[in-house]
C-alpha cells in the first residue's frame, strides 16, 4: 500500500514504546485487507502536547495508549466510554468526526480471550491477583458484563485493594472481597475457585522463572490467565499445565485487545488469524 495524502494515521502513544508489538500486528491487519491506514509508534512525554497535535492533523484516525499515559491522558479526550470512565483509564483513542473518545480494550480484550477459551463465567467464583490498572479493566469488564458469583482480589497494596473494591461495589455491584496476596491466602480461597487471573508482573522476562502462586495449590479444576506475555509460556502456566489446568496466556489477551482497537479505528472486522500469526512470529 502506497502511502499518500489520504493515509490514515494510527499509533501508538506511550514511553517507553522501543519493543511494542502494535506496529507489527496492526500494519499487517491493515495490509491484509487492503486498507490505506499506517500505524506508528510515538515516544511521548507531554500527553497533553501530543494529544493537542494529533488533534491537528486531518487524517489522524486514533491511537494506543499505553504506560504511563492510560490515566493522564483522560482529560484531554472530548469524551470516555462508560466501562473506560468506571475503570478511570483509557488504552485507545477514536477520532471521528473531529471528536476524540476514550475506550479501554484491555476490559474487553481479556474477555474474549475468556470466552474464546470456553470459559464459562457466569455464576463462578474468580480470583484475580493484583490491584493495578490492568486488574481494574478486567475487573471492571467482569462486573459489567458476565454475571460471576463472586471476586477475590489478591493483591499487596493495600490501599489499591480497597479502593479498588469501594469503586467495584458502587458502580457494579458485584459481590467482591479483597485481601493480601500471601500463601495462606491462595491456600484458602483457590480450592473453590473456577477461574485465576494474574494480573501482576511477576513472572516477567527477565525474571522468568517467578510466580506469585506455589504450584502444589493449582487443581485441574481450575482455569488460569497470566496476562503477562512475554515470556508467552511463564512459570505460572508451566505449573497450571502440569496441574492439569485449563491456561490461557497473555499473548491472547493482547491479541484481542488489538482486535478491538483496529474494529473501532476501521469499523471493519479485524483479521485476528494474521495478527496471531504475527505475534506467534515474535515469540519462536
Amino acid at each position: 500500500m502506497d502511502i499518500n495524502a489520504h493515509t490514515q494515521l494510527c499509533g501508538l502513544i506511550g514511553n517507553p514504546v522501543e519493543h511494542s508489538l502494535s506496529p507489527a500486528i496492526h500494519n499487517a491487519a491493515f495490509q491484509k485487507l487492503g486498507l490505506n491506514f499506517v500505524y506508528l509508534a510515538f515516544r511521548v512525554e507531554a500527553i497533553g502536547d501530543a494529544i493537542k497535535g494529533l488533534r491537528a492533523l486531518g487524517n489522524f484516525r486514533g491511537a494506543s495508549v499505553t504506560i504511563p499515559h492510560k490515566v493522564a491522558a483522560v482529560p484531554f479526550l472530548d469524551s470516555v466510554e462508560p466501562t473506560a470512565s468506571h475503570i478511570g483509564a483509557i488504552n485507545t483513542i477514536v477520532a471521528a468526526g473531529g471528536v476524540l473518545t476514550g475506550y479501554n480494550t484491555d476490559a474487553t480484550g481479556a474477555l474474549r480471550a475468556l470466552r474464546e477459551s470456553g470459559v464459562a463465567l457466569n455464576g463462578r467464583q474468580v480470583v484475580m491477583l493484583g490491584s493495578g490498572g490492568a486488574a481494574r479493566a478486567i475487573a471492571f469488564a467482569l462486573g459489567a458484563e458476565t454475571g460471576i458469583d463472586h471476586l477475590t482480589i489478591l493483591g499487596i497494596d493495600e490501599q489499591e485493594r480497597a479502593v479498588l473494591v469501594r469503586d467495584l461495589r458502587s458502580k457494579t455491584g458485584m459481590a467482591v472481597q479483597e485481601s493480601l496476596l500471601d500463601e495462606g491466602m491462595l491456600r484458602k480461597v483457590l480450592p473453590d475457585t473456577h477461574v485465576l487471573i494474574h494480573c501482576t508482573p511477576i513472572g516477567m522476562s527477565p525474571k522468568v522463572h517467578q510466580t506469585s502462586v506455589p504450584a502444589t495449590l493449582l487443581h485441574p479444576g481450575l482455569t488460569v490467565m497470566d496476562i503477562v506475555y512475554n515470556p508467552r509460556d511463564t512459570q505460572l502456566l508451566k505449573d497450571a499445565k502440569a496441574a492439569g489446568c485449563r491456561v490461557i496466556p497473555g499473548l491472547e489477551m493482547f491479541l484481542y485487545q488489538a482486535a478491538a482497537q483496529f474494529e473501532l479505528w476501521t469499523n471493519q472486522a479485524a483479521p485476528v488469524d494474521v495478527m496471531r500469526k504475527v505475534l506467534g512470529s515474535r515469540f519462536v
